[in-house]
């Protein structure tokens, strides 16, 4: 099953749940704008190189559309729409102002020197600057891109546009950034797990955790729940895997991997196989990385009693039914990996007036935005007897379709 395709079937889901006719679903799951872009620029050796890029404006029934732009080889038009539609009903879910869209580049960025990296950027930015912009669709860092993309986005936009530091949020500190805005996401997976486990009387260092992934979503995830009590007993990345069933020290192993360049060889745990990892004896797994990472063949495998989706779609369909039968607690995507978005738009509200926060601020709207979105989430739970997943999609699906309402788009 498609990415595209896993996504409709959780949105039907929902979509039974409110009774949405079938007309109100074509609308909901169509696409406003999808462009496919060809890149072409000299690399350092004067060869040509030609990149596809793409864009897909999901939905702005509530505000400017938000998503991010990855640059990676597996990047296709399937799966950018899946991620533009998923932006639609994650910011629905944490009641930002904003609908979804994302963006891509089909290329390997460790393949491109910096120099490179930068040209192809700024190429790809002068093909999408007519349909971008700071009340339009606001891009910020995906897998493979960082506050430097997001700052020649910047530059390159001003020179069509003018000085416009909303137009992309995830910039450097030096261009309009917001701090906190790099912890954003692990934090966020923190003060989600805060909210979980509350509701059983427990508190983050009572349990264990393995994390799937040490960018920067699974490296602040891991500090944060490190630091917050929580044992971290293994982590993976592209490099290999580590464990320590007494727990790892998190600090050093990050300091380790500044150095080294990954897990592998770090001193204070045992190696494993990465695939390893996902069946860690662990009382929570924290997917961090790619998507599609828990599918039928592994799920039976998965001893943890917790999921807290990091990372985007990480748990395929018939997956998502297998773990629910062992009795799994999977708090979704759509709300875990939230709190990117979140601070992204905070950084965009600084922007706009022109004020910036300090980050005890932006870290406690933050908390707050979280723990009011899981309020919503337990509410949308109970008032439809079902799962966390179909909550999140049910709430967020429900909160655009009241807005194209609103807006006179249907009756």
């Amino acid at each position: 099953m498609t990415p595209s395709e896993t996504t409709a079937r959780y949105f039907h889901r929902a979509a039974d749940l409110l009774e949405l006719n079938d007309q109100q679903r074509v609308f909901l799951l169509t696409p406003y704008r999808e462009i496919k872009v060809e890149c072409n620029f000299i690399k350092d050796n004067g060869t040509l190189a030609t990149f596809v890029g793409y864009r897909v404006q999901h939905d702005n029934k509530r505000g400017p559309m938000k998503g991010g732009i990855r640059y990676h080889h597996q990047v296709d038009l399937d799966e950018v729409n899946a991620l533009a539609q998923l932006m639609t009903w994650k910011t629905a879910v944490v009641d930002l102002p904003y609908g979804g869209a994302k963006g891509g580049i089909t290329v390997d960025p460790k393949s491109l020197s910096t120099n490179e990296l930068q040209i192809l950027t700024r190429v790809f930015t002068q093909k999408l600057a007519d349909v971008i912009g700071p009340h339009t669709d606001i891009p910020a860092p995906d897998m493979g891109t960082n506050a430097q993309t997001m700052g020649w986005i910047v530059d390159e936009y001003g020179k069509f546009k003018g000085y416009s530091p909303a137009v992309v949020t995830g910039k450097p500190i030096e261009l309009g950034g917001s701090l906190g805005r790099d912890s954003a996401t692990g934090r966020g997976v923190l003060y989600a797990a805060e909210c979980l486990f509350e509701e059983l009387g427990r508190q983050v260092k009572d349990f264990t955790y393995a994390v799937q992934g040490f960018g920067n979503v699974g490296s602040w995830a891991a500090r944060l729940f490190h630091e917050a009590g929580g044992t971290v007993v293994a982590v993976s990345d592209a490099s290999g895997a580590v464990r320590h069933p007494a727990g790892l020290d998190v600090p050093a192993l990050y300091d380790h991997v500044r150095r080294a360049g990954g897990v592998t060889g770090f001193p204070g745990g045992e190696p494993m196989p990465a695939e390893e990892l996902l069946y860690e004896p662990a009382d929570v797994l924290i997917p961090a990385a790619l998507g599609d990472v828990l599918t039928a063949r592994n799920a039976d495998r998965v001893r943890a009693k917790f999921i807290l989706e990091g990372a985007n779609h990480p748990t395929d369909i018939e997956a998502d039914a297998l773990l629910r039968e062992k009795g799994v607690v999977m708090l979704p995507d759509i709300y875990v990996n939230a709190g990117g978005v979140t601070v992204s738009y905070f950084e965009w509200v600084q922007n706009i007036q022109q004020f910036r926060w300090d980050e005890d601020r932006v870290n406690a709207e933050l908390r707050r935005t979280m723990r009011r979105a899981f309020a919503d989430l337990k509410a949308t739970r109970a008032a439809f007897g079902c799962d966390w997943r179909t909550a999140a999609f049910t709430l967020g699906v429900d909160r655009v379709a009241k807005a194209s309402a609103a807006r006179g788009l249907w009756a």
